[in-house]
């Protein structure tokens, strides 16, 4: 009776732990660090000549809106294709090379505004030299105008927050490209919260990005 209890209780322990085991393997949503994909597939590198973000700040004023745009460049990268489809990716955008575009004519305005945007007013970029995305989930979508959503994690001056983005990806002999829906990120989410006096307008605490990435496969 005695060895029947004692095998009954290391059965028990041993099923505990077998269900803790597999709970682990389980996917991880946006809000975790880890990336909810399975192994294998092939990578593609980020080719960071033609890669791209596409920014747009807005200011408010009493009588009048402005925006100004730009691009900002990407350090490195890299995804994952497994049966034809996006599996995973990783983006890191190189902060220094945050650009102006609408201010071309005009150089000392141009400078001036992309000095600010680097200071520590925004971005803090002699801090914080790069931000990231990291797709932790892939939903591939059968109708609707863009055919995959991305769930992943962003981080910007060391501040990492959950972001969706509805995006267009398409493979071709070895190239993927993916172009993202323009969407409004909140700047504030990630502490960038300088707002000038009132009497000179409000700067939006929303900021467009549109991402757009061009990736070859390795070789």
């Amino acid at each position: 009776m005695k060895k029947a209890t004692l095998t009954s209780v290391f059965l028990a322990i041993m099923i505990g732990i077998l269900s803790v085991s597999c709970g682990k393997d389980k996917p991880l949503t946006s809000e975790s660090n880890q990336v909810a994909t399975t192994s294998g597939g092939t990578s593609y590198v980020v080719d960071t000549l033609n890669s791209k973000i596409e920014w747009k700040g807005f200011k408010v004023f009493k009588t009048d809106n402005t925006s100004h745009f730009g691009i900002i460049k990407f350090e490195s990268g890299d995804v994952t294709i497994k049966d034809g489809k996006l599996e995973s990716g990783k983006f890191v955008a190189d902060m220094s090379s945050l650009e102006n575009v609408d201010l071309k004519a005009d150089a000392e305005q141009k400078s001036k505004l992309e000095g600010h945007l680097k200071s520590g007013d925004f971005f803090e970029v002699e801090k914080f030299p790069t931000a990231s995305y990291e797709i932790t989930k892939v939903v591939h979508n059968e109708t609707g105008d863009y055919n995959t959503t991305l769930e992943g994690n962003l981080t910007i001056k060391g501040i990492t927050k959950p972001v969706q983005f509805n995006a267009n990806v398409s493979l071709k002999a070895g190239e993927v490209s993916i172009a993202t829906e323009p969407k409004d990120i909140d700047r504030e989410d990630f502490g960038v919260k300088f707002q000038m006096p009132v009497a000179n307008g409000i700067i939006k605490s929303e900021v467009n990005l549109q991402v757009l990435i061009k990736a070859l496969e390795k070789e």
